[in-house]
């Protein structure tokens, strides 16, 4: 609280002692060019906030109920929990296996627990656990599934299998769990109701917090993350098709897990992009099931009242390079299957999906929009406009972070930067990314794409993604320029920025 406190003094003071910008009506165009954007944007996110609170209040709670009672007179299927884990420390696995156990043993329809694993020291550790738990006799069947270290992509694969040999019935279900995520003790009789109430639902997925190793700015960062993914899940969710089905833990049908079409899409997903050719998919196995199940007009729920805990590991004690090389994987993922999505029409997802998706693209140029006219505007107008940018920045993010008390009961100070580092940051990452679509790697395994057999072809990708970059780029600055009326003749240069010019040539 003393915190927030704090902050509010710090701005005040800041507004107290700047002019005011309508003394200067050059340094006010480029405001309003800035808040015109900055009302599109936030716009955009009160709308998805509007639709969380709607989505939490008044659509799910009838939902829940009809998922209780269709439980109790139907009774639930089989549960099949699909577990993959590659170089996980033994603590984690642990937890993550015990909690697994706990609800294969609550299942009231009985439970098959898939362990998907590489390393022999794994199957023995997970095997040790199920008999120091529940002695000889488990109350669920537990098999093994030993792959090489080729990716989580063939392990989810060869699971699949495993269970498909099983002929699953309409009723049963396929948890898939991350080997760093803790499912709760009810997660089967709290979820599997979804799947007999509606027979379109294809999969749904749930909450998430997180239990976060490393510095404090880590835990800020992360705790911030899952507080926008609760609100964008719930927004996305009253249209039936949420964004992303996670990793850490996504429920399938289990007739739709184990569809051989299903199953290869998972292994040998791919695309075809105009510039860099055939790209197969390495990273982003919840996109392709998200995907295959989107394009056959499957829903795919949100449950915001389960929660899934997750072990987050950052793959670098600095904060920054983790940030990198989780936004690369991240963004990546979710822009290597952005075109296609998109392609599906909104006659075939919905309006506010298809939109969504859309937006995707959109928001990592106008996130930048406002630090770009700032910046120019501080270079040809006035350099107040740097600063009323950054108060602008100061009082819009906050706020921002505040709406977050809709869905967690306290929200950090500390919010407000990291809310504006993922925003432009961020930005970076997926523009980088977006014009090098085949560049894709694991965060625990060395393993990427291997290179194209033609030497010339791979040449002529890297450095046309530099130029398309580069290209990109300055139309987007020309574009701001030439909206804001930044930088055109008529503009007289200040005097100071002159002398620096001067001083340069």
């Amino acid at each position: 609280m003393l915190g927030h406190l704090v902050y509010i003094l710090l701005v005040a003071a800041v507004v107290l002692t700047v002019p005011s910008p309508t003394a200067d009506a050059e340094v006010r165009a480029v405001l309003v060019v800035i808040g015109l954007i900055g009302l599109w944007r936030y716009g955009w996110a009160m709308l998805h906030l509007g639709r969380s609170l709607w989505f939490r209040k008044v659509w799910f709670p009838p939902l829940r109920k009809r998922a209780e009672a269709a439980l109790s007179e139907d009774g639930v299927g089989h549960a099949f929990m699909l577990l993959t884990s590659f170089r996980i420390d033994e603590p984690t696995t642990t937890k993550v296996y015990a909690g697994a156990f706990r609800a294969a043993a609550r299942a009231a329809g009985g439970a098959t627990v898939v362990a998907s694993i590489v390393e022999p020291a794994d199957e023995w550790l997970i095997s040790h656990l199920a008999t120091a738990m529940y002695g000889e006799s488990l109350p669920f069947g537990l098999e093994f599934v030993r792959i090489p270290g080729t990716g989580k992509r063939d392990a989810l694969a060869h699971g699949f299998r495993a269970i498909a040999k099983h002929q699953p019935g309409p009723h049963d279900t396929v948890s898939v769990i991350d080997g760093d995520s803790i499912v709760p003790d009810d997660l089967i009789e709290r979820c599997a109701g979804f799947f007999l109430v509606d027979a379109r639902l294809g999969a749904l997925t749930t909450d998430e917090v997180c239990t976060v190793e490393g510095a404090e700015i880590f835990r800020k960062w992360y705790s911030m993350r899952f507080v926008q993914r609760q609100i964008l899940m719930c927004s996305n969710g009253l249209s039936k098709r949420v964004l992303t089905l996670t990793g850490r833990m996504s429920m399938f049908r289990a007739q739709l897990a184990c569809d051989p079409t299903f199953i290869d899409h998972i292994q040998n997903d791919e695309i075809e992009h105009w510039r860099l050719g055939k790209i197969r998919m390495l990273t982003g196995d919840d996109k392709s099931s998200w995907f295959w199940l989107l394009s056959r007009g499957y829903h795919i729920y949100y449950v915001p009242d389960v929660v899934v805990e997750t072990i987050e590991q950052p793959p670098s004690p600095n904060f920054v390079e983790s940030a990198r090389v989780l936004m690369t994987r991240w963004f990546g993922n979710m822009l290597r299957t952005n075109a296609r999505a998109l392609a599906l029409g909104p006659h075939k997802i919905g309006f506010f999906t298809w939109w969504a998706v859309l937006d995707q693209r959109l928001s990592m140029w106008t996130s930048l929009s406002g630090l770009s006219l700032a910046v120019l505007g501080s270079f040809f107008v006035s350099g107040w406009t740097l600063v009323y940018y950054v108060l602008w920045v100061m009082i819009s993010r906050y706020l921002v972070v505040l709406s977050f008390l809709t869905t967690r009961p306290v929200v950090s100070v500390w919010y407000v930067p990291l809310l504006y580092f993922n925003q432009i940051f961020g930005s970076f990452i997926k523009i980088l990314v977006f014009f090098r679509l085949d560049r894709q790697r694991w965060t625990r395994q060395n393993t990427t794409l291997k290179p194209s057999d033609t030497p010339i072809f791979d040449r002529f990708k890297r450095y046309s993604s530099v130029y398309v970059t580069v290209v990109a780029v300055a139309v987007y600055l020309a574009a701001l320029a030439v909206v804001s009326g930044v930088g055109t003749p008529q503009r007289t240069m200040p005097v100071g920025a002159q002398a620096s010019i001067g001083g340069l040539i």
